[in-house]
């Protein structure tokens, strides 16, 4: 079990041609969360985790300055490693990975009429599901991933100004590649990058126009084991502030900590 501590400050945003422009001297933004998750194993290979974010939002615009949050979307997932890393010196680790978030957030549609910048926003309002399959292989004390996800949205109806219209997301891919070394006491370091494609939205059955997303991530972070039961991990990320690696989406840049507790 653990917590995973996040916070990140925007840099600027991508429009709907993929154009990077810094934020302007009037507008800012915070992202914090902080997550809440444990994890079991099951039937040896496997394993089952539930996550609970809580996530707060800091903005201010025009002189307007404004903060607000709560409870997230809730996460339930499993794992299970049907060879690991490092069991044949041939063949790689292969997993499956599956899950299902709750819309247990506050979607945008639906903001507190005292959060005019839309600080309370917390979740996307909808169902979604998870597969996706994970290959690792460690060459002494190297580790090697890339995992390769899917997310699939189910519709939900938005209120869009005072109307109520059928909205359901596109799904969304996400690709995750890196190598982490691992020194003889340990402890570990990690060079990881992903990036998400998301297709076009559908707003009452038909295409939404420049509702298309993509975003690129890359992180560098360290692990250090206190004891046999604890261990932290702090990790360094940014979003690329380059034109044509973002799509209709804000650019970041922050820090990671994890705390770990755990029980042979």
């Amino acid at each position: 079990m653990g917590t995973q501590l996040h916070a990140g400050m925007v840099l600027g945003s991508f429009d709907s041609q993929g154009n990077y422009a810094p934020t302007g001297p009037h507008y800012a933004e915070d992202d914090y969360e902080q997550d809440f998750f444990g994890a079991v194993r099951v039937l040896r290979r496997g394993q089952v985790a539930l996550l609970v974010p809580v996530i707060e939002t800091y903005r201010s615009s025009s002189g307007t300055r404004e903060l607000g949050g709560g409870i997230g979307d809730i996460n339930l997932s499993g794992r299970y490693d049907f060879i690991r890393a490092g069991e044949s010196k041939y063949v790689p680790g292969f997993a499956i990975l599956a899950g299902i978030t709750a819309p247990t957030g506050t979607p945008p549609d639906k903001p507190d009429p005292t959060k005019p910048l839309g600080t309370d926003a917390t979740g996307i309002g909808a169902w979604q599901g998870n597969v996706g399959v994970a290959l690792e292989q460690t060459y002494g004390p190297w580790l090697v991933n890339l995992t390769e996800l899917l997310a699939w949205r189910a519709k939900r109806t938005a209120d869009t100004g005072g109307v109520s219209e059928s909205e359901t997301l596109a799904p969304q891919f996400v690709t995750l590649a890196g190598t982490a070394y691992t020194f003889s006491n340990d402890a570990s370091l990690a060079l990881f990058g992903s990036y998400t494609l998301e297709g076009t939205a559908t707003l009452n059955g038909a295409p939404a126009p420049d509702s298309a997303r993509r975003i690129a991530v890359v992180s560098v972070s360290g692990a250090y084991p206190f004891s046999d039961h604890f261990r932290a991990q702090a990790s360094l990320f940014i979003n690329p502030p380059l034109s044509g690696l973002g799509l209709d989406q804000t650019a970041a840049m922050g820090l990671t900590m994890t705390f770990l507790w755990g029980w042979s």
